[in-house]
């Protein structure tokens, strides 16, 4: 058996980090195509206001990230119908607003340590608890993923021609407006929230580099999630890296090598039709 597997923690941060990558890259795929790559650094943000509301009232910092994520995200929607042509403003008002909430928060608090530990995250420290949540938060994220795959995909190119057509998209937008919050509210606490935009955005930017259909695209931002979450994690273990960034790292390398491949492959094709 290999060393990194001899310890439990090892076991655990590995299993946590692959289930998290899936559903990042899933969710991580509709929100590019609906542009707005930058909800993740406003939930991020907002989620430390929670940590720091948590530790100061001593109750779970997750499930306080959790609460403020998700009014978080539910404003950001609400915001986003209101402003209309402006509607990226939203992103910017709720992050804003995150920042400095977490910013006076935090300066009650008594454990500097606890509160920065979410900043850039510890997944090999992660709980039992956490764990549970991890594996919960998974099932129900694929399950709705899969059910509302048609909608999801209608609603990312086009929310009017969505409308038009039949699909829910006020419900379809809140659902999966929610499962955004959630699963950045327990992801900063493993990987920070510093860096579970760039995991919810990298991997996705990469795949379009090659993958050819939005099918494709969310199969290979699987991949590349899941491939630089266990490569960043084996890295770290043999050379005391910090994970997080040591995962985004390997996530921007795929992005790199991805535009390079797909770069030579759209030069060949232009030759072989000449």
């Amino acid at each position: 058996m290999p060393l990194i597997l001899q310890y439990e923690y090892m076991q655990r941060a590995l299993f946590v980090g692959l289930l998290l990558s899936v559903i990042v890259a899933c969710l991580g795929t509709v929100m590019v195509h609906k542009r707005l790559s930058l909800i993740g650094d406003a939930l991020s943000h907002s989620s430390l206001a929670g940590v720091a509301l948590g530790l100061l009232l001593g109750f779970n910092p997750v499930l306080g990230a959790m609460g403020i994520c998700i009014v978080s995200a539910l404003s950001i929607e609400a915001i986003r119908k209101k402003l209309g042509n402006h509607s990226e403003l939203a992103v910017a008002i709720v992050m804003s607003t995150g920042i400095g909430l977490a910013g006076v928060l935090s300066g009650f608090v008594r454990s500097s340590a606890d509160f920065n530990s979410f900043l850039f995250g510890s997944i090999v420290a992660i709980s039992g608890f956490e764990a549970r949540l991890v594996m919960i938060l998974s099932v129900v994220v694929l399950l709705l993923f899969i059910l509302l795959y048609k909608e999801l995909f209608y609603i990312s190119f086009d929310e009017q021609a969505a409308a038009i057509s039949g699909v829910p998209v006020g419900f379809v937008n809140t659902v999966f407006t929610i499962l955004t919050a959630v699963t950045v509210s327990i992801a900063a606490r493993t990987v920070g929230a510093l860096i579970i935009s760039s995991l919810l955005v990298v991997p996705v930017a990469a795949a379009m580099g090659i993958a050819k259909s939005y099918k494709t695209t969310v199969l290979w931002a699987i991949f590349v999630s899941a491939v630089s979450t266990i490569g960043g994690l084996v890295l770290s273990f043999y050379f005391g890296l910090k994970p997080g960034g040591t995962i985004v790292l390997l996530s921007v390398v795929f992005f790199l090598l991805f535009r390079v491949i797909g770069y030579l492959r759209e030069k060949h094709s232009v030759k072989k039709g000449a």
